[in-house]
């Protein structure tokens, strides 16, 4: 009987504890408890309309500059083994300089090219003419009749120091007005494939891809300071590819 009444004891506890806490009418059970909170504190972000001094600037270099950045597109007949003449397509980028829709870009864009075309930022497609070529620099002059061009500001590279932030503006992979950022990596003269020199080549950590050849490489305050040329793949101990811009200087008169 000794043995018997600590357990009966320990019995009438847990019942009663059973009672109370979920067989009780009206009590709520363990597993609304873990279910249904009673409260929910949720943490909600600050507002993001705030941004700093840099982030303003790299929108206003971007909304003051991709109205004046094309898409062009070139087409061309090549000679095949088995077709014979086939039709070949390239892409590039360009820029508008002056409201008569004169536009700089790269002359293997559009180097021997039946047909070239340009898509302006708003999407409208005009067919354009060559007016002049540089194949030693790798430039050339097209243009377009279309109305309320925004042209872009041409700056002056002759003070560009190492380390200046510059921005490259572009369609890679044919995705229109792409904009990356990075620093002046160094200026000094590069032999082109063709054996040409650029005596003074601005090559930039700004990350470029295929379709951004002719796009402008700008300074802090939006000026085109550069045209993009060229990558050189990773070689060696470079695991980045460099991007070279010929560098823009303004006649003197």
């Amino acid at each position: 009987m000794k043995v018997l009444r600590p357990i009966l004891f320990a019995l009438v506890l847990v019942a009663a504890f059973l009672y109370f806490t979920t067989l009780r009418p009206g009590h709520p059970q363990v597993s609304e408890w873990l279910s249904q909170p009673s409260k929910v504190e949720i943490t909600e972000a600050a507002s993001g309309d705030s941004l700093d001094s840099e982030e303003q600037n790299n929108i206003s270099v971007y909304k003051n500059n991709i109205p004046a950045v094309v898409n062009i597109t070139s087409k061309a007949m090549t000679l095949d083994f088995f077709y014979g003449e086939v039709p070949q397509e390239g892409q590039g980028s360009g820029f508008v300089i002056d409201k008569e829709g004169h536009i700089v870009t790269n002359y293997h864009v559009i180097a021997d090219a039946q047909q070239v075309e340009v898509t302006l930022h708003n999407k409208k497609k005009y067919r354009a003419t060559v007016v002049g070529t540089d194949p030693a620099h790798d430039l050339a002059v097209i243009q377009i009749k279309a109305p309320d061009l925004a042209p872009a500001v041409l700056g002056d590279s002759r003070n560009l120091k190492v380390g200046q932030k510059v921005y490259a503006i572009g369609n890679p992979f044919g995705l229109s007005g792409t904009m990356t950022r990075g620093i002046v990596s160094s200026i000094r003269p590069v032999r082109e494939p063709n054996g040409s020199t650029i005596d003074e080549a601005i090559q930039t950590d700004a990350a470029i891809n295929p379709g951004n050849s002719g796009g402008p490489l700008l300074n802090w305050h939006g000026e085109v300071i550069g045209i993009n040329t060229m990558i050189l793949l990773a070689l060696a101990r470079m695991p980045e590819s460099v991007s070279l811009f010929p560098s823009i200087q303004p006649k003197q008169c």
